[in-house]
């Protein structure tokens, strides 16, 4: 006989569900921390060992071609083994990928190259799942009214990853080395590991939610049942695989959200990679005062993120529509994300800050694609239509650390290069208002 989970606070509504999204917060805190690790030691990297700007490009992209090239894979697992265990997995294996590349200083250059390259692989390979996993979990454990806060608190672990470690491992490479940046990332991955296996579960197995609270979410259109498990290769309906692959891909709805995607991370992988080396080398400041210089853009991209997902929920519970309530605050905020472009026009460092600041919040303000996700994904394969969209949007992070590391090894100067990420704010609002049109979940055609 099947046993059935007791719910010892079936008498009061309990909030486990912001237990579950504290967590997710703080893994993908480490998540974006691990993958921009070499941004902050990569000035001190690139003195050391002699790397070249268009080498360094190189190495940032490397995480990129593999996270790309595992979203459908990793989407497939997570729909076909549950979003914990396959989440506890990636969150080791990316730890110790990044523990790993602190030992690259005690290697020649070309020795070097090839050893961060190969890391910086495994570590896209390993970090494939996570942003699935997350949008998979927002999906069962909150109802589609709190669906955008919790996606954009999830999402804002971006802004936070860079307004903590920004500062941290300026001081951890000002202080120990380079390397250092690598091994505490790593190790605290490694602890996060033990944590989430002891505390995430799905919400019909949570030992503490309350029967009040599971009827809550459930009533609000909350997936609770998401992670039974399916037969591999098909979908609760009979969809193969292949073909709910294929019915997403001819949806101009979501092929408008891929677009938007792949844009508005564009701004992301430019804050996380190149950014601080525009402060050093462009603006002349000190790795110390890069680190912290950064934090502020960080801080108001995790505030921008926020108000982004709560002003789009309270759009929703005031009457609008899911469309309005999730475009107006995409469009408003790539509207912001374009201000950037004035830096290319001003010399005052504060100036330069400030613009960067509103940019990286209007980025925050606008970064809700994972909650339309959660609000477009097919229930029956939820992690893949998340692995699909994830994989589009991830496609920069091949290409723009490539192309900022060419534009400005072309023009030895960082204006092209923010024109460039600019341009990317701009094609959002054209994909958002002309191409995306109604925002609603996607129902699969059975066989």
């Amino acid at each position: 006989m099947k046993s059935v989970v007791q719910h010892p606070a079936d008498q009061k509504s309990t909030r486990v569900r912001y237990l579950i999204l504290a967590m997710i917060f703080i893994v993908s805190t480490l998540n974006y921390a691990s993958r921009a690790t070499l941004g902050i030691a990569g000035t001190a990297a690139k003195g050391q060992l002699g790397i070249s700007d268009i080498q360094f490009g190189w190495l940032q992209s490397a995480w990129g071609w593999t996270y790309v090239f595992a979203q459908i894979p990793g989407g497939w697992l997570l729909d076909r083994f549950g979003s914990k265990r396959v989440y506890a997995v990636s969150v080791f294996m990316w730890s110790i990928f990044t523990f790993l590349q602190g030992y690259a200083g005690n290697f020649n250059l070309a020795t070097a190259l090839v050893f961060l390259f190969g890391l910086r692989l495994l570590l896209g390979l390993a970090e494939a799942p996570a942003f699935p996993a997350n949008s998979r979990i927002v999906a069962a454990w909150f109802p589609a009214a709190e669906r955008g806060t919790a996606a954009a608190i999830f999402n804002s672990s971006q802004y936070f990853a860079t307004f903590l470690f920004a500062p941290l491992s300026g001081w951890i490479v000002h202080r120990f080395g380079w390397m250092w940046v690598f091994f505490v990332t790593g190790a605290m991955g490694i602890v996060m590991t033990a944590i989430w296996l002891k505390t995430v579960h799905s919400p019909l197995d949570h030992p503490s939610i309350s029967a009040a609270e599971l009827e809550h979410i459930e009533k609000g259109g909350a997936l609770v049942n998401m992670d039974k498990p399916a037969a591999p290769g098909v979908a609760a309906t009979g969809t193969s695989q292949w073909s709910a692959i294929g019915q997403l891909l001819g949806n101009r709805m979501l092929l408008g959200v891929y677009l938007g995607q792949y844009c508005i991370t564009t701004i992301t992988v430019f804050f996380a990679t190149w950014f601080p080396l525009y402060l050093v080398n462009e603006r002349h400041m000190s790795i110390l005062k890069a680190g912290f210089t950064a934090a502020l853009p960080a801080l108001c991209g995790f505030l921008g993120g926020i108000l982004g997902g709560v002003f789009s929920d309270a759009l929703i519970r005031r009457g609008s529509s899911l469309s309005a309530a999730r475009k107006i605050p995409i469009v408003t905020g790539m509207l912001l994300s374009i201000s950037m472009v004035f830096c290319n026009f001003v010399s005052a460092e504060w100036i330069v800050v400030v613009l960067m600041s509103l940019a990286f919040f209007g980025k925050g303000v606008g970064a809700l694609g994972w909650a339309v996700v959660a609000d477009t994904s097919p229930k029956q394969v939820a992690g893949l239509s998340g692995g699909l969209f994830n994989m589009f949007g991830n496609m920069t992070t091949i290409v723009t650390p490539l192309v900022i590391g060419y534009i400005v090894a072309a023009t030895h100067s960082y204006k092209g290069a923010i024109l460039y990420v600019a341009a990317h704010a701009a094609v959002t609002i054209f994909a958002y208002l002309l191409v995306v049109g109604e925002i609603k979940r996607v129902e699969l055609r059975t066989a």
